[in-house]
């Protein structure tokens, strides 16, 4: 596991303190932590265009002339700052070492395909692992332990596969180890890595990624290589190819896994090589997956979230905040008569039925009384529709529209969870509030507002 995901906490989460201290707006404190967290990473890695897009990508989801200058300020305020402090980064010292031709684009872009896969395969590996640990009779606070036992023969076997692999990282790329070797040491930090995030350590996939991605490259590259006649890859382009395509498949952001490879190398081809792979890795996620790692581990505890794109405003935007108190309200056993002379044609287009308790008993059309041809002196009751279908005040818009589509209701009423009348809802409305959110959050996210 790696550091990364803690540095970048740390800095999103000081940053979301900052904002709340100043009452910032909900978007601007969006770009706010967007801005720390990337720092965090720029600092890290000495790569500061690396922490803009991170914070563009991975935290704030977009890439607006509104968050541009904040951002880029702080990562580059964050690479000097920690220069100037004596911090060495984790930039991979390498460089390209062959000119590539058009053919190679096709090459490595399988490559990105192969990590993408490969990508997919060690997610769910991990999500595998976590579930059988939490079926074992283990108390939480003893995983860890059983979890770092298991971890000891792995390291005897390779060191390699402790920690983050920064320092293993730079052994492995251009250190022409054979390819049983890397095969091994890939093995062993894939199953480093699963047993760790299974057993409860804390920390990410970042660096592991990138470590994993290297080898996976260099792999790959030895098995081409073996086949007569073909084009010869370089193992330290497909290094740095595999590095990032395999980060894109786990973290997500292939602007800023190729930003990345551009810092370290100052290679603009070798760059254009591995934007292509990284599209390609994080296409084949996107379609046949859905997920990064964050994301997917959020959908396993009951999350909706897919990616950095706000849906917060979703959840805020309750029944309560919405519905329109004090609905017109009548007794279910009101005659048709007395109820035509109480809410004449015009006057409001649907009564609520509460009965003498307080209790929701329905919702009648008005409509519907008049056009009536029966007794007058029939109880309302009759005409009642809805009795069980009803809204609770803690709904979010997305399961309030959820609720209209299902029940083909044009209002619904809004009650407690003793199904006490509170207000009520209609479709109309709460579809036109929800495209005038969405188009308040599309002017914020652009600085419009």
């Amino acid at each position: 596991m790696g550091l990364e995901a803690a540095y970048a906490q740390a800095g999103g989460g000081i940053a979301s303190l900052i904002g709340q201290w100043l009452n910032l707006r909900r978007n601007d404190l969006r770009v706010l932590v967007g801005a720390g967290a990337g720092a965090a990473i720029g600092a890290a890695f000495g790569a500061p265009l690396t922490g803009a897009f991170y914070a563009f990508e991975i935290v704030i989801g977009a890439y607006t002339p509104a968050s541009i200058a904040p951002v880029v300020a702080a990562t580059l305020a964050a690479v000097v700052t920690a220069r100037t402090l004596g911090a060495t980064p984790y930039l991979i010292a390498a460089t390209s070492s062959q000119s590539l031709e058009t053919v190679d684009y096709l090459l490595y872009a399988i490559l990105g395909l192969a990590c993408a896969l490969v990508g997919i395969a060690l997610m769910r590996l991990v999500s595998l692992a976590e579930a059988c640990v939490r079926r074992t009779p283990l108390p939480e606070w003893a995983r860890p332990i059983v979890g770092g036992a298991l971890l000891i023969p792995i390291a005897l076997a390779s060191p390699h596969a402790l920690s983050a692999g920064h320092g293993a990282l730079h052994l492995t790329i251009g250190g022409e180890l054979a390819i049983g070797a890397l095969a091994f040491i890939f093995v062993l930090k894939c199953l480093a890595s699963v047993v760790s995030l299974g057993f409860g350590f804390r920390g990410g996939l970042f660096f592991a990624s990138l470590f994993l991605g290297a080898l996976l490259g260099q792999i790959l590259a030895g098995l081409w290589m073996l086949i007569p006649g073909v084009v010869s890859l370089s193992p330290v382009d497909a290094a740095l190819v595999g590095m990032a395509a395999l980060a894109v498949a786990v973290v997500g952001g292939p602007m800023t896994m190729s930003l990345l490879v551009l810092e370290a190398t100052h290679d603009f081809g070798i760059t254009a090589v591995v934007l292509t792979a990284t599209l390609c890795s994080s296409a084949l996620v996107r379609e046949r997956f859905g997920y990064s790692f964050s994301t997917w581990r959020l959908h396993l505890r009951g999350e909706v979230i897919r990616s950095a794109r706000d849906i917060g405003w979703m959840r805020s935007l309750t029944a309560r905040k919405m519905m329109r108190a004090a609905p017109a309200t009548a007794l279910p056993t009101l005659s048709m008569s007395d109820f035509r002379q109480q809410f004449p044609l015009g006057s409001t287009s649907r009564v609520l039925l509460q009965d003498r308790s307080g209790l929701y008993a329905g919702l009648v059309p008005t409509a519907a009384v008049f056009a009536d041809l029966g007794s007058a002196e029939r109880a309302i009751s009759e005409l009642a529709i809805l009795q069980n279908v009803v809204l609770s005040p803690e709904m979010s818009i997305a399961s309030i529209m959820e609720a209209f589509d299902v029940s083909g209701a044009d209002d619904l009423a809004v009650v407690d969870e003793d199904r006490r009348i509170l207000g009520m809802l209609t479709e109309k409305y709460v579809r036109k509030r929800y495209a005038d959110e969405i188009d308040r959050s599309q002017r914020d996210l652009y600085g419009e507002n």
